[in-house]
């Protein structure tokens, strides 16, 4: 849960973010987050990019690396599909994110549990909820009207590659019917990897977005800063997004 001291301690390494490659302009109001999977690739550039805003950030995630986080974070060991335990951590919480990955290939049912786990804490949460987003996966999205990039994948990719990419679809169908929490799938293009932070890109919804050569993609960095645009100033509470260069 969040405290005075972990915000104190954060706000004070916020501070000492500035003038380094991820300062920027901070945010208008700071918000409590809580990060699940924050020590992955994904998920420790959201962390990075919520503290160079000056937002109190709590670090969970199943084998976290605190020496890979930014001063001042607090981070803790946890499990994403414990709804009791995202409960009491998300007690104080604005925001809670989920960017949880296993490799080499989860089960069929890992994201559908994922996100059940964290729309069971928000129901269980007494007045104000706290917001979810979750980082998603591309394979849902729309290559023309009515065909998603997964019916377009062959079938004779590996059963764990299979998995993978369904559980996430299956993930975001479950999301779409439920209307008592406030929930965004947020979706990367066809390739997200490490990058440069330019804070340029372009957003969309249901539809995959590629440039004029036919190639879809984002840095790790600009998804982070997409990610922490909508959390800041929400535009797609209980629907998916996209971003691509």
């Amino acid at each position: 849960m969040f405290n005075r001291r972990n915000v104190l301690s954060v706000a004070l390494a916020s501070l000492a973010l500035c003038g380094t490659a991820f300062a920027q302009e901070k945010a208008a109001k700071p918000l409590n987050i809580l990060v699940y999977g924050g020590s992955g690739a994904i998920g420790s550039r959201i962390v990075a990019e919520a503290v160079a805003r000056g937002h109190h950030v709590m670090l969970v995630d199943r084998n976290p690396k605190p020496e890979i986080a930014p001063k001042g974070v607090h981070v803790m060991k946890g499990d994403a599909f414990d709804a009791t335990e995202i409960g009491r951590n998300i007690v104080g919480a604005d925001v809670l994110v989920t960017a949880v990955a296993v490799r080499p290939t989860p089960t069929r049912d890992f994201y559908v549990r994922l996100v059940k786990a964290a729309v069971e804490a928000q129901r269980a949460q007494k007045g104000k909820k706290t917001r979810y987003l979750v980082v998603g996966g591309a394979s849902s999205l729309e290559v023309e009207p009515g065909k998603r990039v997964v019916d377009t994948l062959p079938s004779t990719l590996p059963e764990g590659t299979q998995n993978e990419i369904r559980s996430m679809v299956e993930a975001l169908d479950y999301l779409r019917t439920v209307k008592d929490t406030s929930w965004t799938f947020f979706s990367p293009p066809s390739s997200i990897t490490p990058g440069t932070r330019t804070g340029q890109f372009r957003i969309g919804q249901d539809q995959l977005l590629v440039d004029a050569a036919g190639k879809s993609a984002i840095s790790m960095e600009d998804y982070a800063v997409a990610m922490l645009n909508e959390i800041e100033k929400p535009q797609y509470v209980n629907k998916r997004f996209t971003v691509a260069y």
